[in-house]
C-alpha cells in the first residue's frame, strides 16, 4: 500500500492538462457465466457455508395384462451439496498530508483508493469464481468434477492452433460442442431457448469475431464468405431460438490442458423440459426448484466500506465482502475447451 505523488518542477508559463493518463485493466465478462449474470446476494456476513438440497428420482411401473399383487413405486433420493465461503478484504491508511500530495496531481485520494480497493476485491472474486480458493475441493469453474473437458483436435489439414485452423472446421467444432452441451442437458424441443455463454481470452474471441472469415464453401446461407466464426455460430443458434454470448477474460490464457488457453462454454440457466399431454418429465413440475447451473453467493451486492480514525490523525478504510467460489450445480452444463492459440 502506497501513495506515491512526488514533488513536481515545472516551467512557467506553461499549460497543465487536467486529465490523467490512467492505467486500465480488462473488464472481465466472468459474471455472465453465472445464473442471472450476477452473484446471488443471500449470505449473512458470518455464514461460513452454503447448503442446497437436491432430489433425485428413479421411476418404475409394471406393465401386464392382469393385475399383480406386487407393484413398483418411484424411488426418491434426497441429499445436499455444500460450498465454503471466504472473506475477501483489503485496507488503506492515509492522512491529510497524503491527500494534499495527491491533490497536486488533481487526484481525489479517498476516491482513488476506494476504486482501487473495489477493483482488487472484484479481481479476487473473479479469481475464486474461475479457479477456486482451494482447487482440491473442486472449487471454481475450471475445477468442477464432472464437467466436460475437450481438447481442440486437428482440422482437416492437420492444423492444431487457433491462428492456423480452417475457419469452416472451427465452426463445425464449436457447433459440435454447442450441440453436445444442449444434448447433455436435455435442452432440445418443447420451445426451449437457451442462453449459451462462451468466456475466452481476447485473442481467441477477437480472432473468431473479426478475423476468421468462414469460406463460402463451408457456410452457404446468407453471409457466406463474409461472416466470421462467431457470427456464423450466432446466426445458426438464432435459427433454433438460442443466443450465444461471447465475453473476455485474459486470465484464461495458459489455463487449459498442457498450457493451452481455456475457453468456457456453458448455459448458465437450464430450462425445464416439458411437452403438452403425456410429459415424460412430469416430475419436473415439482417445486420449488432452481434453474441455475453456475453460481456465486455473496453477502452484499458491493463491498462494505468501514472507515475508522487512526491514532496519528489519519483514516483507515477497509472494504470487505464474503463470497463462495464458483459453484456448478449441474456439471452437464459446463464445457472446458483447451485451445492452442499459436
Amino acid at each position: 500500500m502506497a501513495a506515491l505523488f512526488p514533488a513536481q518542477a515545472k516551467v512557467h508559463p506553461s499549460f497543465s492538462e487536467p486529465e490523467l493518463i490512467m492505467t486500465y485493466a480488462q473488464a472481465s465478462g466472468f459474471m455472465n457465466t453465472m445464473a442471472g449474470s450476477a452473484p446471488r446476494v443471500r449470505l449473512g456476513s458470518d455464514d461460513l457455508y452454503v447448503y442446497v438440497n437436491r432430489l433425485d428420482i428413479r421411476t418404475e411401473a409394471l406393465t401386464a395384462q392382469f393385475a399383480s399383487n406386487w407393484l413398483p413405486s418411484p424411488t426418491l433420493e434426497a441429499g445436499y451439496e455444500q460450498a465454503q465461503t471466504y472473506l475477501v478484504r483489503n485496507r488503506v491508511v492515509y492522512d491529510r498530508h497524503d491527500m494534499a500530495a495527491a491533490g497536486r496531481y488533481a487526484v481525489s485520494l479517498p476516491t482513488a483508493y476506494e476504486y482501487g480497493q473495489r477493483q482488487g476485491i472484484f479481481q479476487q472474486l473473479r479469481s475464486i469464481y474461475l479457479y477456486g480458493y482451494n482447487a482440491a475441493n473442486g472449487e471454481g469453474l475450471l475445477n468442477v468434477a464432472g464437467a466436460t473437458n475437450v481438447t481442440m483436435p486437428a482440422d482437416n489439414l492437420g492444423n492444431t492452433t487457433v491462428e492456423t485452423y480452417d475457419n469452416g472446421d472451427m465452426v463445425e467444432f464449436l457447433l459440435g460442442q454447442y450441440v453436445n452441451l444442449k444434448t447433455r442437458m436435455f435442452q432440445s424441443g418443447g420451445g426451449i431457448s437457451n442462453r449459451i455463454v462462451i468466456l475466452s481470452p481476447q485473442r481467441i474471441f477477437l480472432q473468431f469475431q473479426a478475423a476468421s472469415i468462414v469460406q463460402v464453401t463451408s457456410y452457404q446461407r446468407p453471409g457466406g464468405g463474409t461472416n466470421t466464426v462467431a457470427g456464423t455460430m450466432q446466426k445458426l443458434a438464432e435459427e433454433i431460438g438460442d443466443t450465444i454470448e461471447w465475453y473476455y477474460d485474459d486470465t484464461l490464457i495458459g489455463k487449459g490442458a498442457g498450457g493451452t488457453d481455456a475457453v468456457i462454454m456453458t448455459t448458465p440457466e437450464i430450462e425445464i423440459p416439458t411437452i403438452p399431454g403425456m410429459n415424460t418429465n412430469e416430475f419436473g413440475k415439482l417445486g420449488p426448484a432452481t434453474k441455475a447451473v453456475n453460481l456465486m453467493y455473496t453477502d452484499v451486492a458491493a463491498p462494505i466500506k468501514i472507515d475508522t480514525p487512526t491514532p496519528d490523525g489519519g483514516i483507515a478504510s477497509v472494504l470487505e465482502t464474503r463470497a463462495t467460489p464458483g459453484w456448478c450445480w449441474r456439471p452437464q452444463g459446463l464445457t472446458i475447451l483447451s485451445m492452442q492459440y499459436s
